[in-house]
């Protein structure tokens, strides 16, 4: 058992990612607790008193859990590209009844220093950062409150960069995995290593611990990724159909739907790399939609909402890595369980 996992109580070598948007509930941070792991809160995409209320939720269960924030990393795009997206898309808007903000992009760091403040006077057992790497303060603030700080990579230079910074553990993501990459540098094309290949050349670089993620979705998967060196596996895709998650009705849908039978990764929704089950708004918006995160999230927002409500899966993200057949209407202790081979 690594010592990552076993300081804090967690058995089982299967986590529960972070899935900003919903999915991550406290109900299934707190189910991959009682199964013996560890499940991640996202930061990402609401207040810091939204996930103050989530945080407490989890502790008053008493069990392990990390919590996931996004660091301001923005993709900048121009006005133009900007407004000529938004003109592209308002007859989608259309059929809803909405008017796309066409005028200035929005902006916004997605209020780091208040999710900072309140991870640290909180003492959350674990923290990880997506997108950008933390200032070296932060990761020593956060270290001095007792917290084990993670950062989420996508190569070998990028695991450089996160441990110049301090960092305890490092989260390496393979392309394979469901919703936005984490890379660094979104304007480049998402690297193709199988996750092994990936762990085993972030492994040439550091001694720190290691979580693999993206595409794991069987017994056998968490087998080769725990084979090439790592000390626990993260998993997302895989726990969206659970009891527990709080994704919504037509993403549960169609993971199982035969109708979408592939994944691409695509800017579309929100301008930044994501990998998704392709539908109607990947085809058509992907070879057009311009580079710009968060602008084109906050553009897209309230049409995605739109068709969530509606049961739209074709214009909706509907984020998806490589293995998310393996998804199942089931508890999300038995996914944790069957996937690390104790059931």
């Amino acid at each position: 058992m690594s010592r990552l996992l076993s300081d804090i109580g967690v058995e089982l070598p299967v986590l529960a990612a972070p899935m900003a948007g919903g999915a991550s509930t406290a109900e299934l941070v707190t189910a991959a607790a009682r199964a013996g792991g560890l499940g991640f809160l996202a930061g990402g995409y609401k207040t810091a008193d939204a996930l103050a209320e989530q945080i407490r939720a989890v502790q008053a269960e008493g069990g392990p859990f990390g919590v996931n924030l996004f660091v301001a990393d923005p993709v900048p795009i121009s006005p133009e590209a900007y407004r000529q997206y938004a003109r592209t898309l308002q007859p989608e808007a259309d059929r809803y009844g909405l008017r796309l903000n066409d005028g200035t992009p929005v902006q916004d760091d997605d209020g780091w220093a208040a999710k900072i403040d309140l991870v640290t006077r909180t003492s959350v057992p674990w923290v990880s950062f997506t997108f950008g790497v933390p200032d070296r303060a932060v990761v020593r603030a956060l270290r001095r409150s007792g917290t084990v700080v993670l950062q989420t990579v996508t190569s070998a230079a990028e695991a450089g960069r996160a441990v110049e910074a301090g960092v305890d553990a490092l989260v390496v993501q393979a392309s394979a995995a469901g919703g936005h990459s984490a890379t660094l540098t979104p304007d480049r094309p998402l690297g193709s290593a199988p996750l092994p290949d990936l762990v085993a050349s972030v492994r040439r670089t550091t001694a720190l611990p290691l979580i693999a993620a993206g595409g794991i979705a069987t017994a056998a998967d968490v087998v080769a990724a725990l084979r090439a060196g790592v000390d626990a596996t993260m998993v997302g895709t895989v726990l969206l159909r659970t009891h527990e998650s709080g994704a919504s009705a037509p993403h549960k849908q169609a993971l199982a739907d035969p109708a979408f039978d592939a994944t691409v990764v695509t800017r579309a929704f929100t301008g930044r790399p994501a990998r998704a089950l392709r539908n109607r708004f990947t085809d058509r918006y992907d070879s057009v939609a311009p580079a710009g995160y968060p602008a084109v999230h906050h553009l897209t927002a309230a049409l995605r909402r739109a068709a969530a409500a509606a049961g739209d899966k074709h214009v909706l993200h509907l984020w998806a890595g490589t293995g998310y057949r393996q998804a199942r209407q089931e508890r999300t202790a038995e996914t944790l369980h069957r996937l690390a081979g104790t059931v």
